[in-house]
């Protein structure tokens, strides 16, 4: 039995590894190994996530996170609706220099995301329960990432005050969200909508990047 976890562990690190490379991500497999032990291993008990296998979580959590890795700017970036800590956990473990808040109103998720913060120790990562129409920090985010969460719109009008003026947000959709377009109004406006590729993926993905217009800009 351990030698058969020991070899399906060493088939998960090569298989990130082969990602990482197709990515230009130039970072050390384990923790980000670890971390997918880690959600595996709580998802038996709960259920933080519909996808059961090791292998799949790879490509679907953590893959389909760390494409997010060129789009962002900013010392300061919030990651809302982190869920399992998706995508916050996996950018903040390949952006030791950048700060993260990882959002999120569901408390059994965020006890996990805790456990995996402390476990991997990720000194740069803060752990905020709470919705995001609620959560009012002093400073706002250079970046503002939603996975998964919601329409454009409902980012928007939940969670756009997080984004600082100057600042953008970022919306990881499926299919080109063109239906979704018009709920971008000022001070928001759209920088770009980039088709990308997730390794091992066959699935449409496209970042959606919102700027939110400095406070000297028309509106």
């Amino acid at each position: 039995m351990a030698g058969q976890r020991a070899a399906g562990n060493q088939a998960l690190e090569q298989q990130i590894v082969a990602g990482l490379a197709e990515l230009n991500i130039d970072t050390e497999p384990q923790r980000l190994l670890a971390f997918v032990l880690m959600l595996d291993k709580w998802n038996h008990s709960y259920n933080l996530t519909a996808v059961r296998e090791p292998a799949q979580m790879v490509v679907q959590h953590l893959f389909d996170s760390l494409v997010m890795l060129p789009f962002i700017i900013g010392p300061r970036i919030i990651d809302v609706g982190t869920g399992a800590g998706l995508p916050g956990i996996p950018l903040a473990l390949v952006s030791a220099g950048q700060h993260f808040v990882l959002l999120d109103s569901n408390r059994k998720k965020t006890r996990f995301v805790l456990q995996a913060v402390a476990e991997l120790g990720l000194a740069n990562v803060e752990v905020v329960t709470s919705r995001a129409e609620d959560y009012r920090p002093v400073e706002g985010f250079d970046t503002v990432i939603c996975r998964a969460y919601a329409t454009i719109g409902q980012i928007l009008a939940s969670a756009g005050h997080l984004c600082r003026p100057g600042g953008q947000v970022l919306a990881m959709k499926g299919q080109h969200p063109a239906a979704e377009l018009a709920a971008i109004v000022p001070p928001f406006t759209i920088k770009n909508i980039q088709a990308i590729s997730v390794p091992q993926l066959r699935a449409a993905r496209h970042v959606v990047s919102i700027d939110r217009m400095a406070a000297h800009e028309p509106g």
